[in-house]
């Protein structure tokens, strides 16, 4: 599929968490009271994604205050991440795309390359990430997967879409909260 652009509508798709299977994003749209940001990340072993769920966990009420809602989309195993996660520790769904079929349905690529991957600012977060605990696990999924962010309106239509120039290329929890209360121009 192309990229998502701003006035397009999101596909409605099955996914499967860390604690369910079965689940559709039309109705984890709908539980919510205003936009949701779908998030994709790489694989929940990468020192960044771990450092960016955190940082969204951590500063959640932000989000919550503008009605939002958000998913992290990762290369992960469901059956993995089971038993390193725990369904209360998160406000928001994990969902678990190992196969990347979502990143390919959304036209999420890959970097070409390793060095095409960095960001100007991809060692000072990685730096930040390693004062904070968190340090690389297992590989999972596609080491050179660029991120790429969804808000989208109840009814899946794309308000804003970003795709991740660099693998630091993710929206603070404080931008994605504005972008949260943006309204589509469709």
């Amino acid at each position: 599929m192309e990229k998502l652009t701003a006035g397009s509508q999101m596909p409605d798709f099955t996914y499967e968490t860390p604690f369910k299977k079965g689940k559709t994003l039309s109705e984890a749209v709908s539980r919510g009271l205003g936009n949701t940001a779908v998030i994709f990340l790489r694989y929940y072993g990468c020192t960044l994604c771990q450092y960016d769920i955190h940082q969204y966990l951590v500063k959640y009420e932000e989000i919550r205050k503008v009605k939002g809602q958000i998913m992290v989309v990762l290369q992960s195993d469901a059956h993995l991440l089971e038993e390193q996660l725990k369904s209360e520790e998160l406000p928001f769904e994990i969902i678990c795309d190992p196969a990347q079929k979502l990143y390919r349905q959304f036209g999420i690529k890959p970097a070409a390359s390793k060095e095409d991957m960095l960001g100007p600012n991809t060692m000072k977060k990685i730096e930040s990430a390693r004062e904070e605990g968190f340090s690389h696990g297992e590989y999972e999924g596609e080491e050179l997967q660029l991120p790429a962010v969804f808000v989208i309106d109840r009814d899946r239509r794309v308000i804003r879409a970003h795709y991740g120039r660099s693998v630091d290329d993710v929206p603070s929890p404080e931008t994605l909260s504005d972008w949260l209360k943006e309204q589509g121009d469709f």
